[in-house]
């Protein structure tokens, strides 16, 4: 079984940077793709970043690319999504999620562990 421990949400002001981070438990955590998505209350999952089991490839919503982020660091077992230039319609919940194998994956299915979610608020 997998634990997934999200922190680093928070409020911050439009323009503002966060840095999500996404702990995981196990000592398979380096073999598997992670992945980010945000979910608002009422709407569907939305994928925001992912990447390899190495961090060598990533790939990135269009709606975030050029202002997020994702990295990972294997020897803490620990995945990163650093947030900035961020906008008011980036607020919602997010979540990490750990890919079913090593390659990366856009898609919700791609994955079979999820953290239990870190809100961030971007006031205007």
């Amino acid at each position: 079984q997998v634990q997934l421990v999200e922190s680093g949400g928070g409020l911050v002001q439009v323009g503002g940077s966060l840095r999500l981070s996404c702990a995981a438990s196990g000592r398979t955590f380096s073999s598997y793709a992670m992945g980010w998505f945000r979910q608002a209350p009422g709407k569907e999952r939305e994928f925001v970043a992912t990447l390899n089991w190495s961090g060598s490839s990533t790939y990135y919503a269009d709606s975030v690319k050029g202002r997020f982020t994702i990295s990972r660091n294997n020897n803490r077992n620990t995945v990163y999504l650093h947030m900035t230039s961020l906008k008011p319609e980036d607020t919602t919940v997010y979540y990490c999620a750990k890919a079913q194998g090593p390659h990366y994956s856009s898609t919700w299915y791609g994955y079979n562990y999820w953290g239990q979610g870190s809100q961030v608020t971007v006031s205007s």
